[in-house]
């Protein structure tokens, strides 16, 4: 596998985090993330959104966490050991992201990530900004920017 950088300058290569929900392989710009953590189990918010997992305590900072299966509207499991959290900044904000495993970093040439196809529901294209295509896997390239509320939503 490969990984994307934060900033591409021409053919730079970029860093990315690839992880699993689900059946699926997604990943996320290394630039956004700022540590990958084990499951702990998130105190939940009344009348949250149904992908806000509910908060955390991130070393005194109240992280919420979002589950990445019911925001992307696939098939969900109760969080065990082999699930992680990673916590990335989204318009000034910590999140966490609940994702079943983190499997590696790859660097992925700019020319390697292909269109979402148009055929794809808008929500889809909004969340998924290309598609690249790892032998026998593809692997979405997720956009934290439209994934997450700005600012999430917490209670009502």
């Amino acid at each position: 596998m490969t990984a994307l950088a934060a900033h591409p300058q021409g053919n730079e290569s970029q860093e990315f985090i690839a992880f699993h929900v689900g059946s699926q392989m997604f990943c996320i710009d290394i630039m956004t993330v700022r540590e990958i953590r084990g499951w702990t189990p998130a105190t939940p918010l009344p009348h949250s959104p149904s992908f806000v997992r509910g908060v955390i305590n991130l070393r005194g900072t109240v992280l919420p966490v979002i589950d990445l299966a019911v925001r992307l509207a696939l098939p969900t499991t109760e969080p065990t050991a082999r699930h992680a959290v990673i916590v990335v900044q989204n318009h000034g904000q910590l999140v966490g992201l609940l994702v079943e495993a983190v499997s590696n970093i790859m660097m992925v040439p700019p020319d390697a990530i292909q269109p979402t196809p148009e055929m794809a529901s808008e929500a889809c294209r909004s969340f998924i900004k290309g598609i690249v295509a790892s032998g026998k896997e593809i692997i979405n390239v997720l956009t934290t920017q439209n994934l997450l509320p700005h600012p999430i939503p917490l209670g009502a």
